[in-house]
C-alpha cells in the first residue's frame, strides 16, 4: 500500500486474523443479540405503560406538525451553519497567531486555543445570557447561541487547521521562499490550500458537534428544532414520541454529515501524515 493512499486507520490497526475474525464474528453475534433483548425490553415497557397508544403518536400525520418541526430544523441548521462560520474564522486565526514567530502572540493564542477548549459550552452560553447584557451588550436570541457555539469550537478547529498545516511538506515552503515570494504569499498561496484540503473532513466532523451544542438554544429561547419540540411535548403531552422523533432527526442528519466527510477523505487521499 502506497503512502498516499494509507489511512489514519491503516496505520493504527492491523489486518485481523482468522482467528481474530471469528472473536469478531462471535461478539458481534452476542452484542446483536444482548441488543435485540434490550429493544425488546424497552418497547414493552413502554407498551405495558401506555406510551405507544396512538393519542402520543396521531399528530404525527398532520402537515403542521411536521411544518413546525421544520421550523425548527431550519432554525438549527441555520444556527449551526453561522456557528461553524464563524468558529472556522476564529479558529484560522488562533492558529496563524499560534504558528507565527511572535512569542506573546503565540503564547495568548495557545491561551486561548485552550480556554475554548476547557471551557464547557453551555458556561459560554450562560455568560452571553446573563452576564454580557449586565455591560450593555444586549443580544438576539440567534447570537447569543451562534457566538458561544463557535468561540467552544474555534479551539478544536485551530488546532485541526494546525494539524494540516503541519502536514504540509516542508520543502514547499523552502522551495517558495527559495524563488522570492514573500511569508505571507508562500502560506495563503501554497501551505494553507493544500493544509485546508486534509483538514476538510476533520471540519465537517466538528461540524457535526456544532450542531450538537444548538441544541443548548432553549437556555435563550430560540426557536430550533428542540425548542419546537419542547411546544410539541407540551400542547399533546407526548414526551417519548416526541423526543424519539427529534432524535432521529439529529442521527440521519449527523449521519449524513459523517458519511460526507467520509466520502471527502476517501476521495481525496488523506494520508495519515495528519497523526503527526
Amino acid at each position: 500500500m502506497s503512502t498516499v493512499n494509507t489511512s489514519i486507520r491503516d496505520m493504527l490497526y492491523e489486518e485481523p486474523g482468522p482467528k481474530a475474525r471469528k472473536r469478531i464474528v462471535t461478539a458481534t453475534i452476542i452484542s446483536l443479540v444482548i441488543l435485540a433483548a434490550l429493544s425488546f425490553a424497552v418497547v414493552r415497557q413502554f407498551y405495558i405503560t401506555g406510551q405507544l397508544d396512538s393519542k402520543y403518536w396521531d399528530f404525527f400525520v398532520k402537515y403542521a406538525t411536521w411544518r413546525f418541526l421544520g421550523r425548527g430544523l431550519a432554525g438549527t441548521l441555520k444556527v449551526a451553519l453561522m456557528a461553524g462560520l464563524i468558529a472556522f474564522v476564529l479558529g484560522l486565526l488562533l492558529m496563524l497567531g499560534r504558528i507565527r514567530g511572535i512569542r506573546i502572540v503565540q503564547g495568548i493564542s495557545t491561551v486561548l486555543i485552550e480556554f475554548s477548549r476547557g471551557v464547557p459550552t453551555l458556561l459560554f452560553i450562560y455568560f452571553f445570557f446573563l452576564i454580557a447584557p449586565q455591560f450593555g451588550l444586549k443580544l438576539p436570541a440567534f447570537w447569543k447561541i451562534a457566538i458561544p457555539v463557535a468561540i467552544s469550537a474555534s479551539g478544536v478547529v485551530a488546532e485541526v487547521l494546525r494539524s494540516g498545516v503541519n502536514a504540509v511538506p516542508k520543502g514547499q515552503t523552502e522551495a517558495a521562499l527559495s524563488l522570492g515570494m514573500s511569508g505571507n504569499s508562500t502560506f495563503f498561496k501554497i501551505v494553507f490550500p493544500q493544509a485546508f484540503r486534509y483538514v476538510i473532513p476533520a471540519l465537517i466532523s466538528e461540524l457535526v458537534i456544532v450542531l450538537k451544542d444548538t441544541t443548548f438554544a432553549y437556555v435563550v429561547n430560540y426557536a430550533d428544532l428542540m425548542q419546537n419540540a419542547r411546544v410539541l411535548i407540551s400542547n399533546h403531552d407526548a414526551l417519548l414520541s416526541v423526543y424519539l422523533v427529534v432524535a432521529v432527526i439529529y442521527i440521519v442528519i449527523n449521519y449524513i454529515l459523517n458519511k460526507v466527510s467520509v466520502v471527502i477523505a476517501r476521495r481525496k487521499n488523506i494520508s495519515a501524515m495528519l497523526i503527526q
